[in-house]
């Protein structure tokens, strides 16, 4: 005898889960494709990069275990925690022995022999102080001292710090997600309209300001002016995603790998995906993004109180606004901002933060499931 629907013990997500599985999958695939002849070269073995994603893909599945574990109520309980301790992680990167740079920015921290960026812990504090203070104002949300400014300047004190590093595209997503969860919370539509005017000012201003990001702004717009310098990842990307045709030049034949394209492995692996699977293969990686996405919906709308509804969307735009950002960036629709494909990429700190926005996702469906 079937148990009553009122005691039916509810599940997890299946579909949202399978999307985000079918997805680490190929991206294992494609990086060990795209990575074996760069770590050859530099490490001697054309495994080792392989191996090292793996294994961040194992712990994020055990970091994502256990956000699908632990009481949603815990993580609302120590909101200021995780905020608290998200800005420490980003002062350590400016004034610590701990704070490595790369490539001129000091956008992350050596612990031990693993190296984690602090924008990932940002992002989720973000996102769950946001659902914790819009779920407690909303008599008073429609004010600008109370309802927007609060969540405006703890914005702007974490995009400060990534200033600071300097990290102008981590600074971006993080007023992308200060936007889209004033919009579910209630924010009067012309402080919307205001803040984002002014943001958009100030990135021209900053723009204009450095000589290294208004060239790649000029490198946006016309690659192929400057193919050899400023615009030359792009154009390589648009190499590879040119010769794959509909179906690929085949797995592991692809020749854009071959030292052409820089950061193969990492954020231009659609690219390389796109060479070696053609269209058919990106348009494999769309459709699961697009049922993230449905999954997204239908978990934050089926929950019960405002929190945890816009904690469900804001961890869903973790990995979607990763997911846009980098499409756009290797299509050639932005400028190149350093942002990870969520799972497919390599890398350690973007794979364990997917990881917990996806066990919370799960978190919250088993929770609330009809």
């Amino acid at each position: 005898m079937s148990a009553p629907q009122g005691l039916r013990k509810p599940s997890w997500d299946v579909p949202l889960l399978a999307a985000v599985l079918c997805l680490t999958a190929l991206g294992l695939i494609m990086v060990f494709s795209a990575s074996g002849i760069v770590a050859e070269k530099t490490m001697g073995s054309k495994y080792v990069l392989f191996q090292k994603q793996l294994f961040f893909v194992g712990l994020g599945l055990a970091v994502m275990m256990a956000a699908m574990r632990i009481p949603v109520a815990f993580f609302q309980r120590h909101v200021y925690w995780w905020v608290f301790f998200a800005l420490v992680l980003l002062i350590l990167t400016l004034a610590s022995p701990l704070g490595v740079r790369i490539g001129g920015a000091r956008r992350w921290l050596h612990l031990g022999p693993l190296s984690f960026q602090p924008l990932e812990m940002a992002k989720i504090a973000l996102v769950l102080y946001l659902g914790y203070f819009f779920s407690r104002k909303q008599e008073k949300v429609k004010t600008f001292s109370v309802g927007f400014l609060p969540p405006l300047l703890m914005t702007a004190l974490f995009c400060l710090l990534l200033m600071l590093q300097p990290d102008f595209g981590g600074s971006v997503f993080l007023a992308a997600i200060l936007f889209l969860l004033c919009f579910v919370g209630g924010t009067r539509l012309i402080f919307l309209g205001a803040s984002v005017l002014l943001a958009v000012v100030g990135g021209i201003l900053l723009v204009l300001h450095s000589p290294y990001r208004l060239k790649r702004a000029f490198a946006f717009l016309d690659p192929f002016q400057d193919a050899q310098n400023t615009g030359y990842q792009l154009v390589q990307s648009f190499y590879g995603l040119g010769s794959g045709g509909w179906w690929g030049v085949g797995l592991g034949q692809g020749r854009q790998k071959l030292f052409f394209l820089p950061e193969a492995h990492n954020d231009f692996i659609l690219a390389v995906m796109g060479e070696e699977l053609g269209f058919v293969g990106l348009s494999l990686v769309f459709a699961l993004v697009a049922v993230i996405l449905w999954r997204v919906f239908v978990i934050a709308l089926r929950q019960r109180d405002l929190e945890r509804r816009i904690v469900a969307l804001g961890m869903g735009a973790i990995i979607l606004l990763g997911a846009l950002l980098n499409s756009a960036v290797v299509l050639g629709m932005l400028p190149p901002k350093g942002v990870p494909m969520p799972f497919v990429s390599y890398g350690g700190s973007h794979i364990l933060g997917g990881f917990f926005c996806v066990g919370m996702l799960l978190n919250l469906s088993r929770e609330n499931a009809p």
